[in-house]
Protein backbone atom coordinates (compact mmCIF):
# COMPACT_ATOMS: atom_id res chain seq x y z
CA UNK A 1 0.00 0.00 0.00
CA UNK A 2 1.36 3.43 -0.95
CA UNK A 3 -0.50 6.28 0.68
CA UNK A 4 -0.43 9.19 3.00
CA UNK A 5 -0.57 8.28 6.66
CA UNK A 6 -4.20 7.76 7.54
CA UNK A 7 -3.82 6.91 11.22
CA UNK A 8 -2.95 3.23 10.87
CA UNK A 9 0.64 3.12 9.67
CA UNK A 10 2.37 -0.25 9.53
CA UNK A 11 6.05 -1.11 9.60
CA UNK A 12 7.11 -1.75 6.01
CA UNK A 13 4.38 0.47 4.57
CA UNK A 14 5.54 2.46 1.55
CA UNK A 15 4.98 6.20 1.65
CA UNK A 16 3.81 8.35 -1.26
CA UNK A 17 6.70 9.51 -3.43
CA UNK A 18 7.46 13.10 -4.36
CA UNK A 19 9.29 14.26 -7.46
CA UNK A 20 11.09 17.49 -8.28
CA UNK A 21 12.39 18.42 -11.71
CA UNK A 22 15.51 20.49 -11.15
CA UNK A 23 16.59 23.35 -13.41
CA UNK A 24 18.92 26.35 -13.26
CA UNK A 25 16.15 28.78 -12.24
CA UNK A 26 15.06 26.58 -9.32
CA UNK A 27 18.67 26.37 -8.14
CA UNK A 28 19.17 30.11 -8.51
CA UNK A 29 16.05 30.87 -6.48
CA UNK A 30 16.78 28.25 -3.84
CA UNK A 31 20.37 29.46 -3.57
CA UNK A 32 19.16 33.04 -3.10
CA UNK A 33 16.69 32.00 -0.40
CA UNK A 34 19.33 29.98 1.48
CA UNK A 35 22.26 32.34 0.82
CA UNK A 36 24.11 29.58 -1.03
CA UNK A 37 26.07 31.08 -3.91
CA UNK A 38 28.65 28.31 -4.36
CA UNK A 39 29.67 28.19 -8.01
CA UNK A 40 29.29 24.39 -8.30
CA UNK A 41 25.53 24.99 -8.40
CA UNK A 42 25.45 27.29 -11.43
CA UNK A 43 28.83 27.49 -13.22
CA UNK A 44 29.51 24.47 -15.48
CA UNK A 45 33.20 25.28 -15.94
CA UNK A 46 33.80 25.71 -12.22
CA UNK A 47 31.86 22.48 -11.49
CA UNK A 48 34.21 20.62 -13.84
CA UNK A 49 37.25 22.16 -12.08
CA UNK A 50 35.82 20.71 -8.86
CA UNK A 51 35.60 17.26 -10.49
CA UNK A 52 31.89 17.27 -11.30
CA UNK A 53 30.31 16.61 -14.71
CA UNK A 54 28.11 19.72 -14.46
CA UNK A 55 26.45 21.92 -11.80
CA UNK A 56 24.89 20.02 -8.90
CA UNK A 57 21.75 20.35 -6.78
CA UNK A 58 22.32 21.80 -3.31
CA UNK A 59 22.29 19.33 -0.44
CA UNK A 60 19.82 21.60 1.38
CA UNK A 61 17.36 21.27 -1.50
CA UNK A 62 17.66 17.51 -1.23
CA UNK A 63 16.89 17.80 2.49
CA UNK A 64 13.87 19.95 1.69
CA UNK A 65 12.59 17.18 -0.58
CA UNK A 66 12.95 14.69 2.28
CA UNK A 67 10.98 17.08 4.49
CA UNK A 68 8.24 17.37 1.85
CA UNK A 69 7.96 13.58 1.61
CA UNK A 70 7.66 13.27 5.41
CA UNK A 71 5.13 16.10 5.63
CA UNK A 72 3.04 14.54 2.83
CA UNK A 73 3.05 11.22 4.65
CA UNK A 74 2.14 12.80 8.01
CA UNK A 75 -0.54 14.99 6.42
CA UNK A 76 0.72 17.99 8.38
CA UNK A 77 4.09 19.78 8.08
CA UNK A 78 4.06 20.53 11.82
CA UNK A 79 4.09 16.76 12.48
CA UNK A 80 7.65 16.45 11.15
CA UNK A 81 9.93 16.17 14.19
CA UNK A 82 13.25 15.65 12.41
CA UNK A 83 14.83 15.00 9.03
CA UNK A 84 18.36 13.81 8.31
CA UNK A 85 20.13 12.73 5.14
CA UNK A 86 23.48 11.78 3.66
CA UNK A 87 24.40 12.50 0.08
CA UNK A 88 25.68 9.46 -1.80
CA UNK A 89 26.16 10.74 -5.37
CA UNK A 90 25.88 14.07 -7.16
CA UNK A 91 22.42 15.13 -8.28
CA UNK A 92 23.03 17.12 -11.45
CA UNK A 93 20.98 20.19 -12.30
CA UNK A 94 18.41 19.21 -14.90
CA UNK A 95 17.61 15.81 -13.43
CA UNK A 96 14.33 14.81 -11.86
CA UNK A 97 14.73 13.73 -8.24
CA UNK A 98 12.28 11.28 -6.67
CA UNK A 99 12.03 10.65 -2.93
CA UNK A 100 10.48 7.39 -1.74
CA UNK A 101 10.37 5.70 1.61
CA UNK A 102 9.01 3.12 3.99
CA UNK A 103 7.90 3.06 7.60
CA UNK A 104 10.80 1.64 9.61
CA UNK A 105 9.48 1.91 13.17
CA UNK A 106 6.44 2.98 15.16
CA UNK A 107 7.03 3.72 18.83
CA UNK A 108 5.71 6.06 21.54
CA UNK A 109 3.52 8.03 19.14
CA UNK A 110 6.32 8.56 16.63
CA UNK A 111 6.83 7.07 13.18
CA UNK A 112 10.34 6.73 11.75
CA UNK A 113 10.63 6.70 7.98
CA UNK A 114 13.56 5.44 5.90
CA UNK A 115 13.89 7.69 2.86
CA UNK A 116 15.91 7.62 -0.34
CA UNK A 117 16.30 9.98 -3.24
CA UNK A 118 17.10 8.83 -6.75
CA UNK A 119 17.68 10.59 -10.03
CA UNK A 120 15.53 9.50 -12.97
CA UNK A 121 18.38 7.28 -14.21
CA UNK A 122 18.23 5.30 -10.95
CA UNK A 123 21.31 6.85 -9.31
CA UNK A 124 20.97 6.83 -5.52
CA UNK A 125 21.71 10.47 -4.68
CA UNK A 126 20.84 10.57 -0.95
CA UNK A 127 19.55 8.40 1.89
CA UNK A 128 17.99 9.54 5.11
CA UNK A 129 15.27 9.30 7.66
CA UNK A 130 12.48 11.37 9.11
CA UNK A 131 10.49 11.15 12.30
CA UNK A 132 6.86 12.27 12.33
CA UNK A 133 4.20 12.46 15.04
CA UNK A 134 1.51 9.84 14.57
CA UNK A 135 -2.08 11.04 14.38
CA UNK A 136 -1.30 14.75 14.71
CA UNK A 137 -4.33 16.90 14.15
CA UNK A 138 -3.93 19.70 11.59
CA UNK A 139 -2.60 22.95 13.02
CA UNK A 140 -4.81 25.15 10.82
Amino acid sequence: MIAEFGGDAEVGQKIGSIAQQTNPVLLLRFGAATHNAHRIHYDPEYARIEGLDSPVVMAQLQGALFFRAAALFAGEPAAVVSVGWRNRAPAYVGCELVVTGVVREISDGLITLDLEERAADGTLCAVGEAVVIANMKPVC
